[in-house]
């Protein structure tokens, strides 16, 4: 039976080093034996393929909505469930020195003995024999100890993440749109008679951008997290703020394109890194560039509010050029994580979240 010692060391080697990865290590990991690169993504080609038969996007969202929490909750078992059954491994190959019920006896009173000790149930209607059993009792009731707690801890800390890149999405409403774009912010920047008022919202969406980065390399699963209105998701945001950036570089009158330049730069690292993270590689052969008809349209509609873009064949040019610097990994993202993009313009008789309410937003969506 001193076979399945090794397995058993192995199996429980695993599991903690992967939960150490995911909960405790601050940085991205680029191991690829891990065990929670096997169960997530597997977790969510389940979950979104059930997703996209949805044809109502309320419903469809709400499904979508409860993943990321389920899916850590998925992990934890796994990884309950894995070292349990590693510490039964061990009571097994030191012979199953236990007494106690005699009703219960081979592998499964070992499995039940470690359930019992790794959840520090304390039945006491088994009990260890030999030395090397209450050597593993006492370490397994250790470790299961440790790593409910580091589980109750790990929860606080995606919500505080969460809870900060949201209020950032939220405040974008009163200026891009619901969804945001950049037509709307740029015609918001013209309405407010500022020259200036663009440049301490770019510069806090360069803080907010790197928060983003950081929180969601450590911490991949914020990623699927969705915000609190189905018009809006951090993608979209993101995206709406490289818009906007990729405008100004090019060129807007009355705007100094220097905060834009460092906004785009850190923003488009964001994306770039997470599609890695992800393993999203970038839809490279589709456009990147807005069609001409429809630039036109947004240059037209933003000239009806005084702002003026930038329209020579070189500065459409300069704009296709930063637009596949970031678009293909938004695009693939957003087909991913089924978060749609910012729109060019803002769809037909849209309205701010701010000015509907929870009942009446539900009513319109479940009648269209």
């Amino acid at each position: 039976m001193m076979f399945f010692f090794i397995p058993g060391v192995i199996l429980i080697g695993w599991v903690l080093w992967d939960a150490f990865e995911t909960i405790l290590l601050p940085r991205r990991v680029p191991a690829r034996l891990r065990l929670s690169r096997f169960v997530l993504p597997w977790f969510w080609a389940l979950w979104s393929g059930v997703a996209r038969n949805v044809s109502q996007r309320p419903r469809r969202e709400n499904l979508l909505g409860v993943y990321a929490l389920l899916a850590i909750l998925a992990l934890f078992i796994v990884w309950a469930s894995g070292l349990i059954m590693g510490f039964a491994l061990l009571f097994w190959a030191g012979g199953s020195r236990l007494t106690g019920d005699p009703g219960m006896n081979g592998f499964g009173a070992d499995l039940y003995m470690s359930g019992t000790t790794f959840f520090t149930l304390g039945l006491g209607d088994l009990h260890p024999h030999s030395v090397l059993a209450r050597l593993t009792t006492v370490v397994e009731a250790g470790t299961g100890f440790g790593f409910l707690a580091l589980v109750i801890a790990y929860v606080p800390v995606l919500y505080q993440a969460f809870s900060k890149r949201e209020s950032r999405i939220t405040m974008l409403d009163e200026w891009a749109g619901s969804p945001p774009t950049a037509a709307v912010l740029l015609r918001r920047w013209s309405e407010s008679k500022d020259p200036k008022v663009l440049e301490p919202l770019l510069k806090d969406w360069e803080l907010a951008a790197a928060q983003i980065l950081e929180s969601h390399l450590s911490y991949p699963i914020l990623c699927f997290f969705r915000s609190q209105h189905d018009n809006q998701s951090w993608l979209a945001s993101l995206t709406a703020i490289l818009d906007t950036c990729a405008l100004v570089i090019v060129g807007v009158d009355g705007i100094e394109p220097f905060q834009a330049r460092l906004t785009f730069a850190i923003a488009r690292h964001a994306l770039v890194d997470l599609s890695q993270t992800l393993r999203s590689s970038p839809i490279a052969h589709q456009q990147s560039v807005l069609d001409p008809k429809e630039l036109g349209e947004v240059r037209a509609w933003l000239e009806q509010t005084g702002v003026k873009l930038a329209a020579s064949p070189e500065d459409d040019r300069k704009l296709e050029e930063l637009r596949g610097l970031y678009m293909p990994y938004a695009r693939q993202l957003s087909s991913l994580l089924m978060m749609p993009l910012a729109p060019a313009l803002p769809p037909a008789k849209t309205r701010y979240n701010w000015e509907t309410s929870a009942w009446a937003k539900t009513a319109r969506d479940e009648a269209h």
